[in-house]
């Protein structure tokens, strides 16, 4: 067998071969949503990028006979570790055709960056921080990936699992096939919670969106505080977030709870551009020409699937109904009265009371994710 050699990326070359393997891997897969090219290079670029702000991360590229076989990110997130207490590094982007000895070669150059960073466990998939794209498909391979989430093929898993990584969390996404009938439900329970509620909701002001983005990451990241894998946005890292969701958001996929006008809970959905994104296959332009673009916008117009990305409910204000009425006006408005079907995920294994209440309203968890882990010291 021919040797395989590992190596960082560092020129530009490098980083086109990085973001252009995936095309390999998912010739033949139809649920697979090609990403666009021009973003994929803004994600990886050190100097505008705001998670190189506070962290680190390196991109390899696995050839065997000068052809690129595979390809991994390792980061490291001083702020996850400050705020778990905790000494361990990331893996990301992998895509690998289906070999041990390459999974293995590209595991363990990117074991190798996270100890030389003095880390002794090492997790994934998760790209730069659990606060963007993460986990690994382990079930519902035949639904292709919405907004923000990742798509792979089965062989994943086995070819991490021989690697020596063992399950840590499982995330769930669940769909609601019968909004109407969903939406039925949370009316009912509306009515007998109205009696305690003492909040108001409103749609997010998405003419101030610098000011209204502020406060949602404070929302969050005090909502989010206790649950596993948590790690603060900075300021800049949802900023940047919030620029690039600007084009999609939709007042009516917006909602903010208040107590006496202090924030209290938000939940926000964005139409699934991975929709119209599957038919361009990464680009905008061909030959100069803006095709791509015409082809997104014609169909981004069209769209009627979404997915609901986030939610969050300040402790202090839990078990007043918050979180219900939050998705009740997000569905009436969003869902029953735009036409649209949704998604809701990422929801963690162990928030028992958000994945009952997601049963119990006729949402059914389609598809699973997994983060894995496994010491390197």
């Amino acid at each position: 067998m021919s040797q395989i050699e590992v190596s960082q990326v560092h020129s530009r070359a490098d980083r086109n071969a990085f973001i252009r393997f995936p095309w390999r891997i998912y010739e033949n897969d139809h649920a697979w949503v090609p990403p666009l090219i021009i973003e994929r290079k803004a994600f990886f670029d050190r100097k505008s990028h705001p998670f190189y702000r506070h962290g680190d991360a390196a991109l390899f590229l696995a050839r065997q006979n000068g052809e690129v076989v595979g390809r991994i990110m390792a980061s490291d997130d001083p702020n996850y570790n400050a705020i778990h207490d905790s000494n361990v590094g990331c893996f990301g982007q992998f895509e690998c055709v289906d070999n041990d000895n390459v999974a293995a070669a590209l595991f363990n150059a990117a074991e190798r960056w996270v100890r030389r960073k003095g880390r002794l466990e090492i997790m994934g998939p998760i790209d730069y921080s659990t606060n963007y794209v993460c986990g690994l498909l382990i079930d519902g391979f035949q639904y292709p990936p919405t907004i923000l989430t990742t798509h792979n093929p089965p062989y994943y898993v086995e070819l991490l699992e021989r690697q020596g990584f063992s399950k840590t969390m499982d995330f769930y996404a669940w769909w609601f096939s019968d909004p109407t009938e969903a939406t039925a439900r949370l009316r009912k329970l509306a009515t007998r919670l109205g009696k305690r509620a003492r909040f108001t909701i409103r749609q997010g002001n998405l003419r101030n969106l610098a000011v209204e983005g502020e406060r949602l990451r404070l929302i969050y990241n005090d909502a989010w505080k206790d649950n596993w894998g948590f790690v603060p946005f900075t300021k800049a890292e949802f900023e940047h977030l919030t620029k690039e969701m600007k084009p999609l958001l939709r007042p009516d996929f917006t909602a903010i709870a208040e107590v006496d006008g202090e924030p209290a809970g938000f939940v926000i959905g964005l139409p699934d551009i991975n929709v119209a994104l599957q038919k361009i296959d990464g680009r905008l332009t061909t030959l100069g020409i803006p095709i791509g673009l015409v082809k997104l916008l014609y169909h981004k117009a069209r769209l009627k699937k979404a997915r609901l990305i986030a939610m969050g409910v300040r402790p202090q204000f839990r078990r007043l109904g918050v979180a219900e009425m939050l998705v009740l006006r997000v569905m009436e408005e969003g869902m029953v009265k735009a036409g649209f079907a949704a998604e809701l995920s990422m929801t963690l294994e162990n928030n028992i009371m958000i994945n009952r209440f997601l049963e119990a309203i006729g949402a059914h968890p389609y598809k699973t994710y997994r983060i894995y882990s496994k010491s390197i010291g």
